[in-house]
């Protein structure tokens, strides 16, 4: 089976944890660790036939399921939480643009640029690095914005834990974006992306 859609998992106060794909999901239902769902429903799960019942099971899953607990261990590491960095996160974390000349490229044409170099005494974490194409990474090459006279669009960011599981997902449905919407500030990057992007959508409509 190969489901095009994963389940948002969160913890019984509502907490966003990760993304499950359906295997997870079946288990977490069959377990009984499911407090509650919300949005709409996914997919049904359908197994074998009872010998007592003759009824055959099945599985009903949503799209967001809330999960029993939340363990200490976890508190104590969302409190300093800071995301992997990998490049996949960073370009979405950007939107697939380079910071220095604004146009949108795939994956393949992007790179990991390093705002103030590595030979620089630059580190490699969310708020020194950003997008940048290949073109514009080779001409600003070891210099710093400044020095190569290549302003930033934006300015780079660590992503929070919301944030970062908002990053992490794939074909994402619309109460799970509502849900997750929820959790992060109307002052972030991503949310204020996200509201230009419906309002030129808007515009291009009329």
């Amino acid at each position: 089976m190969n489901f095009p859609y994963r389940s948002l998992r969160i913890d019984s106060t509502g907490l966003p944890l990760e993304w499950i794909d359906f295997k997870e999901a079946a288990k977490i239902y069959s377990v009984g660790d499911v407090v509650y769902t919300l949005g709409d429903h996914l997919y049904t799960i359908r197994g074998g036939v009872n010998a007592k019942s003759g009824e055959r099971s099945q599985i009903n899953i949503n799209s967001i399921i809330a999960t029993r607990g939340r363990s200490k261990h976890f508190q104590q590491k969302l409190s300093g939480f800071t995301p992997p960095l990998n490049n996949q996160t960073l370009f979405k974390r950007d939107d697939h643009l380079c910071l220095y000349c604004g146009s949108q490229y795939s994956k393949r044409e992007l790179t990991r640029d390093h705002v103030t170099p590595i030979s620089r005494g630059g580190k490699d974490i969310w708020q020194n690095v950003v997008s940048a194409c290949k073109r514009c990474n080779n001409l600003k090459g070891g210099k710093t914005p400044e020095e190569a006279r290549m302003g930033l669009l934006a300015i780079p960011f660590a992503p929070s834990y919301a944030e970062y599981i908002l990053l992490q997902g794939r074909n994402i449905l619309a109460d799970q974006m509502s849900f997750l919407l929820s959790h992060i500030p109307n002052t972030s990057p991503i949310i204020e992306r996200l509201q230009s992007k419906e309002t030129a959508l808007e515009r291009s409509k009329n």
